[in-house]
């Protein structure tokens, strides 16, 4: 690896409208390394990457590529300066030939007329160059998308790309794909090419990265030699819970006791390629059970396969003892699951509808076409979850996108309260709202679980899950790595668990 850097950023701030996405940071990426590029949920990754490819521009700040500034204002200037970027979700035309796809604005030819045998050619020598052998012939859409993402490297290298970034590549590759990837990625870092490799599965990140950049909420937490990191300081340095001690106590709602109470809901082997990994849980009556990771860790993925979002390919899920089949959100809302999702505005709000409307969806989605709510019982419902989570509005008529993050949050939970859930699932339910609604939102959790409802709890806040939660499953993976209860729930043995994968049970 050259000590001369490759790609410099010093002191690069970016603002949006009440956000410092970037806080001064400064990155460096060297020729012949794999750098990668770490962070938890608005750490500011995908900024900084949006700023270097030319998406967004700093508000300042000095970045330089080969000791020349760069300024690119478009991702077609800074491919043209040699940054080119590989996302999960492969940015090439499906329905065209592989080769098409590899010589797409640059085909040889004459007078109009596209050289296909010239094109064929070149094709090939550019995937010979990562050691693929692939039909240039076949319709790109045809390949699985380990294959259509060597095909968008090997493209990128046809631009003369000097720095390759990886923005989450692996997330849908299985065990064989990840090698092969990995083999491709050390051969270009021994071509002299730098790499930036944006991942959530730290073991990736040690099996193949040189350096690791740290980002948390926006500022640089720190650069360094992957070798000299431990998976536990790694973790700790994500977080920003490098001071934890043991001290840190369980609340009150870890040490009930629940043994008594029936389950609602057991899970066995529950699976699906490329997300989850056999996972076995149990929520019972009256409890919190929190799930708790990093991001990529398998959270999310294992919520959409109990809500019946995701089809999964293997395990049993028994509701009330009994086997259930959640084959889509409409069966695991006839029995009884509601889901609150972390993307409050992609999957919870209808921001140009009224609170009463967004309020009464899913209780008449349960009911039917053919049972619809009175407007009488509309307004019931709402004058009772108004007041019942203090929702602060003028009137309930309003759309609910001129609410505060807070108050649609609290909408979004009356939703479901009004169906009477056995199962609550919230994933991330605090996340981007003010201090005051979280800790109402965190009294209503306690609340609900004294009243006998199921509860899981998503949050990547490590005092969120400890305060909240009767017991705690560590996800790790997309794998089971621990279960805590009672005393047991303290931050640092949950840290640890994300890290090392050490399980208590």
């Amino acid at each position: 690896m050259a000590d001369n850097p490759l790609l410099t950023l010093r002191g690069i701030r970016k603002r949006f409208p009440g956000v410092l996405a970037l806080d001064g940071v400064d990155f460096t990426v060297r020729a012949g390394e794999i750098h990668a590029l770490l962070g938890e949920n608005g750490a500011g990754k995908s900024t900084l990457i949006k700023v270097l490819t030319g998406v967004y521009t700093a508000d300042e700040g000095d970045i330089r590529l080969a000791d020349k500034p760069l300024q690119a204002r478009s991702p077609a200037e800074a491919e043209e300066a040699g940054i080119s970027t590989v996302y999960q979700e492969v940015n090439l035309i499906p329905s065209l030939s592989v080769a098409e796809n590899l010589c797409l604005g640059r085909q040889p030819g004459k007078l109009g007329f596209i050289a296909w045998r010239a094109l064929r050619r070149a094709a090939k020598a550019s995937l010979a160059r990562l050691g693929l052998d692939i039909d240039v012939d076949a319709e790109l859409g045809s390949l699985s998308v380990a294959l259509q993402q060597m095909v968008a490297i090997a493209r990128a290298l046809d631009r003369k790309a000097r720095m390759l970034i990886l923005d989450e590549p692996t997330a849908s590759l299985d065990e064989k794909e990840v090698a092969d990837l990995f083999r491709v990625m050390r051969q270009l870092r021994a071509d002299g090419l730098g790499l930036i490799f944006v991942t959530h599965f730290l073991d990736q990140v040690y099996a193949v990265t040189d350096t690791i950049t740290i980002l948390r909420n926006g500022k640089l937490v720190g650069e360094y030699p992957t070798s000299s990191l431990s998976h536990l300081e790694l973790v700790r340095k994500m977080l920003g819970r490098e001071d934890y001690s043991e001290e840190t106590g369980a609340h009150a709602a870890a040490k009930r006791a629940l043994a008594e109470q029936p389950t609602v809901v057991e899970a066995a082997q529950l699976g699906r390629r490329n997300a989850v990994k056999e996972i076995n849980l149990s929520i019972r009556a009256g409890e919190t059970l929190g799930l708790a990771g990093l991001l990529g860790s398998g959270r999310t993925e294992t919520a959409r396969l109990l809500f019946g979002l995701d089809r999964r390919d293997s395990g049993e899920i028994h509701v009330r003892a009994k086997p259930a089949k959640l084959g889509s959100p409409r069966d695991a809302v006839r029995h009884g699951f509601a889901f609150c999702s972390e993307d409050r505005k992609a999957e919870g709000i209808l921001p140009n509808l009224s609170v009463r409307e967004n309020l009464i969806l899913a209780l008449q989605a349960r009911r039917g076409a053919h049972r619809p709510l009175t407007r009488a019982e509309q307004e019931e419902l709402c004058d009772r979850y108004v007041k019942a989570l203090r929702i602060r509005l003028a009137d309930t008529t309003v759309p609910i996108r001129t609410l505060s993050g807070g108050n649609q949050q609290k909408v979004l939970l009356a939703r479901w309260l009004a169906t009477q859930p056995c199962l609550l699932i919230l994933d991330e339910p605090t996340r981007g709202i003010d201090i005051g609604a979280r800790a109402e939102i965190g009294a209503l959790v306690g609340k609900l679980c004294d009243e006998g409802m199921a509860v899981l709890l998503i949050s990547s806040e490590i005092e969120e899950i400890v305060e909240l939660s009767s017991r705690v499953i560590v996800l790790r993976e997309r794998r089971f790595a621990g279960e805590f209860s009672g005393d047991e729930i303290v931050a640092p043995k949950l840290i640890h668990a994300m890290a090392a994968g050490g399980a208590t049970s």
